[in-house]
């Protein structure tokens, strides 16, 4: 894949780096200059190895968004009971904004909807079938993005794309676009320890394009993002939802989103007995 129009993009302090990279999983990436002086990038993702774990493969199955819903939600951190009696549903092309003050549940609720934590009470299904039935076909149908940006100080740019890409055994000409969205094709050599916050969080958000999944489980998403960033995000989330995908976003600040329905996780807290 060649990246063009990368004149003005600063080297990475790792150019003098040439041989092929192995990731944790043994997809093999490989990076280099084409072009002495020019200032071109050539990144190339080698075929990955038959992957063990069929969490982490797209399958065509699960790759047809229709309804997803939970009914008697309940949820406890620790010996905290954080909310109960919660319900929801979320159609193809819909979106849902989770509100409330911190320590409410959002981050909980998302991390719940992820097959990540256990309900203790209720149950999460899709398209009717209990996502408790198959974890791992649940999981390989969603991206979650949480606080953590989770990339590797050792991976460049396209290499982190790259390797999020083979995982779901997406096609390699997403990557490209991907960068490009979130305008990071300029630091697609440099390595992820040298980026910024935002710059971080851009390309955390940049893996949803890189390996579409039909549902987006956003954990305050434009954390870090100045504004043109935030409206690049906006605008992804948009495209998504118009071919069908599902978003869920916990944050703090009014997004505008079309026909986004909100649901506020204080009227779920857990009713205090008077003393």
């Amino acid at each position: 894949m060649l990246l063009p129009n990368l004149r003005k993009a600063v080297t990475s302090p790792d150019r003098f780096l040439r041989r092929p990279r192995t990731s944790p999983s043994g997809a093999v990436f490989s990076l280099g200059l084409v072009g002495a002086g020019r200032g071109i990038i050539r990144a190339k993702v080698l075929p990955a190895p038959t992957l063990p774990d069929p969490a982490l493969v797209s399958r065509s199955s699960s790759s047809t968004a229709r309804l997803f819903e939970g009914r008697g939600i309940a949820c406890r951190r620790g010996e905290r009971l954080v909310f109960q009696g919660l319900d929801f549903a979320l159609a193809a092309g819909g979106a849902l904004l989770l509100t409330g003050p911190n320590g409410s549940g959002k981050s909980s609720l998302l991390r719940l909807m992820a097959g990540l934590t256990p309900t203790l009470a209720g149950a999460l299904a899709w398209d009717g079938s209990p996502i408790a039935e198959d974890p791992a076909v649940h999981r390989a149908r969603l991206h979650f993005v949480g606080h953590q940006d989770a990339l590797k100080p050792v991976l460049t740019v396209a290499e982190t794309l790259g390797f999020s890409a083979a995982l779901r055994e997406a096609p390699r000409d997403r990557v490209l676009p991907a960068l490009q969205k979130f305008h990071l094709a300029a630091l697609a050599d440099w390595p992820c320890r040298v980026l910024s916050a935002g710059q971080r969080r851009r390309l955390a958000l940049a893996r949803l394009l890189a390996s579409p999944a039909p549902l987006w489980l956003l954990d305050e998403p434009t954390t870090g993002l100045d504004e043109a960033s935030t409206k690049d995000l906006l605008s992804a989330i948009a495209e998504h939802r118009s071919s069908g995908g599902m978003v869920v976003i916990a944050t703090h600040l009014p997004l505008p989103l079309a026909e986004a329905a909100t649901l506020s996780l204080e009227r779920f807290a857990p009713r205090r007995s008077a003393a």
